[in-house]
């Protein structure tokens, strides 16, 4: 098996060069695609204003870089690649063609991963001769910066290729988060397009505006979240009962009219799977364990952004 050393880049936008400045800043060198006549351009301009900030989360004054190469033929970028990162536009008709195209040219043994929001794994790969190598590598803007990664296997993929993958992305210093069966959206934009949905009922109704709804999120529940997801908060709301006495006083609040999504139909075999999940999330610590460090976190976290006059540190700095 080729070691990864040459990514190759389909798509040179905003996540792709994203993916370009993280890559190079691993070590990697880069090969990238695009068939626009200005992309080079505005993907160097990307990855130099990138740069700077990606050193300072790592610490560094400098990193020894890969090289970075353009191209406008993707059989040339797809021919020397070791692993592929597509970041094409949000088409799916234009995704199934270009990995058609990518797959012709490229090793078998080279992994080929799309940065789609939202599509399944098995359509994009359902033209490709080497399906098994097809996989969703999801990353968050600014790729360079946030680590999360969502990687969906498609009918077709191999559990090597997922393995490969998913040690690749740990690599180059990424949290790959393997979804146990593919969807639409995967998982966090699942969750941030039904906050979206609703902050948009809540715009539309004029119940606020778009910065009371926003500070809404970044003086509360934004800062938990940066902690800990919404299982494990509501989890410890419900004291040293956890989620089982949580939703012994709150499960009957899912029919009342908070909100105008629809919800799942409330179920003993439901609340036994968010019971479990949330127990075994808190292990052996206890509960008052996690509570003081989730505090901790917070007050540090508030301190930053006190010190950068941002979301709650306007509210701490008495801006607003």
């Amino acid at each position: 098996m080729t070691a990864i050393k040459t990514v190759g880049i389909a798509g040179t936008g905003v996540i792709g060069a994203g993916w370009a400045c993280r890559m190079l800043g691993a070590g990697l060198d880069v090969i990238a695609f695009d068939p626009a006549a200005t992309a080079e351009a505005a993907m160097r301009d990307k990855i130099e204003r990138g740069w700077p900030h990606m050193l300072k989360l790592l610490g560094k004054d400098a990193v020894d870089s890969g090289t970075l190469t353009f191209t406008q033929n993707v059989k040339e970028m797809a021919e020397n690649a070791d692993f592929i990162q597509e970041a094409a536009p949000e088409r799916e008709d234009l995704k199934i063609g270009l990995f058609k195209d990518i797959d012709t040219s490229a090793r078998p043994d080279a992994i080929i991963a799309s940065s789609s929001s939202g599509f399944l794994p098995t359509r994009l790969q359902s033209q490709c001769t080497h399906p098994e190598r097809v996989i969703i590598g999801h990353p968050f803007y600014p790729v360079y910066l946030l680590p999360l990664v969502e990687t969906v296997a498609g009918e077709q993929t191999s559990a090597e290729t997922m393995d490969r993958a998913d040690a690749f992305y740990r690599q180059i210093g990424m949290h790959p988060l393997r979804l146990k069966k593919e969807i639409d959206g995967y998982i966090c934009d699942r969750l941030q397009e039904a906050l979206w949905r609703e902050a948009l009922h809540c715009l539309n109704k004029g119940i606020g505006t778009t910065e009371d709804i926003d500070r809404a999120i970044i003086y509360s529940a934004g800062l938990r979240w940066a902690i800990m997801g919404s299982f494990l908060h509501y989890h410890l709301a419900g004291g040293d009962g956890g989620m089982r006495h949580f939703i012994s006083q709150f499960d009957p609040s899912l029919e009342l009219p908070w909100t105008d999504l629809p919800f799942p139909k409330w179920s003993d075999e439901l609340a036994e799977k968010l019971i479990d999940g949330c127990e075994a999330q808190q292990g052996a610590e206890p509960a008052a364990s996690w509570e003081a460090r989730r505090n901790d976190c917070l007050i540090d976290i508030m301190t930053v952004l006190k010190k950068h006059n941002m979301g709650v540190g306007e509210v701490l700095n008495g801006k607003v």
